[in-house]
């Protein structure tokens, strides 16, 4: 099926147009890798200027059939600020409006409900320090308590609390959410968050005893990972993912 608006190119600055491409390539890599839920959950970016408008999904598109043109602008509102006949997901955009308006810094937010992030949000103690993923999302983790389907605005002051500053939050019995400067950085956080889910599920069922890692390495991860990204934010990594996307799923640019 296709889901783009051929027009929008001639449209969109340069800039709008970038974002669209790599908020479209993160929708298809994050099917690519398994993370998606059939048409649900959500990927939203800020378009860059001044004014407050986002990019998001047209609601009942697979992520894998997601294009730079199909994606959909809204104001902090979720008012469709494009001719287009497609839906939002009213849900999605009631988490990300109220991340987006909260913090200046989460260009693009990042929610998922993969089967090893649930599985670990619906466990007592969360993420456990297992892994050497697992101390860079335990650096800047939060935990948001499940209040139903997010379709209410009473729900957002609380979820941009239990946020704060950080770069991860685990939804209880619900998902994860990454925020980041970039779409490549959101991405790149989601990857470790799900790999220390997935890694915590696989050590569990073992029948061992865990080691746990100690507080003081947690404490130095934030440093660390600006040094393993070389402050790029997960732009080191974003080319070449982009890379194994042209090979597998190419249609992302149009």
């Amino acid at each position: 099926m296709n889901t783009a608006s051929p027009d929008i190119r001639s449209r969109v600055d340069d800039a709008e147009w970038l974002q669209r491409v790599d908020l479209a390539a993160c929708y298809r890599l994050v099917a690519l890798f398994g993370w998606d839920d059939l048409i649900f959950t959500h990927i939203s970016a800020r378009v860059p200027g001044p004014e407050h408008h986002f990019l998001i999904n047209p609601y009942g598109f697979m992520f894998e059939e997601i294009t730079a043109s199909s994606l959909i602008k809204v104001d902090l509102h979720g008012n469709k600020l494009d001719d287009t006949p497609h839906e939002i997901n009213p849900a999605g955009f009631t988490i990300h409006s109220a991340v987006h308006a909260a913090r200046e810094d989460a260009t693009c937010v990042l929610h998922l409900h993969s089967v090893n992030g649930v599985a670990v949000s619906a466990q007592q103690e969360g993420v456990q320090p297992l892994s050497q993923h697992s101390i860079f999302v335990l650096s800047s983790l939060g935990y948001h308590d499940y209040e139903g389907v997010a379709l209410v605005d009473d729900e957002k002051p609380r979820l941009v609390r239990d946020l704060g500053a950080r770069r991860f939050l685990m939804l209880r019995n619900h998902g994860l959410l990454t925020v980041g400067r970039s779409v490549a950085e959101a991405f790149v956080a989601m990857y470790f968050f799900e790999t220390s889910c997935r890694i915590q599920v696989a050590a569990m069922s073992g029948g061992q005893p865990l080691r746990h890692i100690g507080q003081s390495v947690i404490d130095g991860a934030q440093a660390q990972w600006e040094q393993v990204t070389r402050g790029t934010g997960g732009g080191l990594a974003w080319p070449a993912l982009l890379r194994k996307l042209d090979r597998t799923n190419p249609g992302y640019r149009s």
